[in-house]
């Protein structure tokens, strides 16, 4: 009766065993690209909102490297026991949200695009409602672009480091542009309706954009970013490239923070005319930076999927040097590909 029941559990055991061999995962599962179709804006989308999730901020390093190495493992070719398809897919997701795609280094927390919504939403927020003072104006918008700075940094293209004098001169001159902009729209909007007053921030914030996003990747801008085929095979660095992918950053951050700067103040300007707000006048804060908050938990995605995150241009478009390089070595390759940055 002993033996039976012995020979029982055996059988059980390797049919569990069997089975979870069964379930193993294929290993052409390429979780190099996102998960969706990323030529089309829907699959864009749906690749952001995963990274761009708030509550990857939240993730104990624990499981952050854990995730690494399901990855790893996984590109190796090995798949740990019991894994499932779904698994992988956020292993590579809560991947992506922490390490470099480039150079594989844990990003700065704060500079990560999980943390873009909850950042944002409180500075943004709080520049919209103090902008009427010029030390509350001076305050946000630094701290507004010492943020982007981090940002820009941790979200750069490529393996290129920055030197500590091109970070300070990308950071000094997006801070003195963005506080001059909304000192100067201030002083011309002294005599205007309030209501065109409260778009000043944004003005400013899309003016320093345009300043900081290409100073903090210049070296991008001189060097090159590095190039490839289509299966990945690397061909060199272009600057044209370069220019490309930091011209479409610039475009995605400006329209990220339009709505969350444009909405709230038709609605805060009623507001403020209620009795509510006028009896507790410091509730503006706080319901800024949820309006703010609301509209950036779109945005930030929908933005990020203008284009696509491995972009592309024709080899026509490239420095006739490495134009003559890829005609010699890359024989019918007529595109080239690479990392536009965040």
């Amino acid at each position: 009766m002993q033996c039976w029941a012995c020979s029982e559990l055996a059988t059980r055991l390797n049919e569990e065993r069997v089975l979870k061999m069964a379930m193993t995962i294929p290993l052409n599962i390429n979780i190099k690209e996102p998960r969706w179709d990323q030529s089309t804006f829907v699959g864009r989308a749906k690749h952001f909102f995963t990274v761009t999730d708030p509550r990857n901020i939240l993730l104990p390093n624990e499981q952050l490297e854990h995730a690494r190495q399901i990855v790893h493992n996984y590109r190796q070719g090995v798949v740990d026991p019991g894994l499932t398809e779904d698994e992988l897919w956020r292993a590579k997701y809560v991947y992506d949200s922490a390490f470099h795609p480039d150079t594989g280094e844990k990003m700065i927390l704060i500079g990560r695009m999980s943390a873009q919504v909850p950042m944002n939403m409180t500075i943004t927020g709080c520049m919209m409602t103090f902008y009427r003072t010029t030390p509350a104006v001076v305050f946000w918008q630094w701290i507004n672009q010492s943020f982007n700075a981090i940002v820009n940094y941790t979200n750069r293209s490529g393996d290129a480091p920055i030197t500590i004098s091109q970070l300070g001169t990308a950071y000094v001159s997006a801070t003195t542009g963005a506080v001059a902009t909304a000192l100067g729209l201030n002083a011309l909007t002294k005599h205007v309706s309030p209501l065109i007053g409260r778009f000043v921030p944004f003005v400013a914030v899309a003016a320093a954009n345009c300043i900081n996003i290409p100073l903090m990747r210049q070296r991008e801008l001189k060097y090159g970013i590095p190039v490839t085929d289509e299966n990945g095979n690397r061909l060199g660095e272009s600057a044209s490239a370069a220019r490309q992918a930091i011209a479409q950053v610039v475009i995605s951050r400006i329209l990220m923070a339009a709505p969350g700067m444009a909405i709230p103040p038709f609605i805060m300007n009623t507001l403020e005319k209620k009795a509510f707000l006028k009896r507790f006048p410091w509730m503006s804060a706080p319901i800024q930076v949820g309006l703010v908050g609301f509209c950036l938990v779109f945005a930030t995605p929908l933005c990020c999927a203008l284009f696509p995150q491995k972009s592309s241009m024709s080899v026509t478009r490239l420095e006739p040097e490495l134009q003559a390089k890829l005609r010699e070595t890359s024989l019918g390759c007529e595109r080239v590909y690479f990392n536009k940055g965040l």
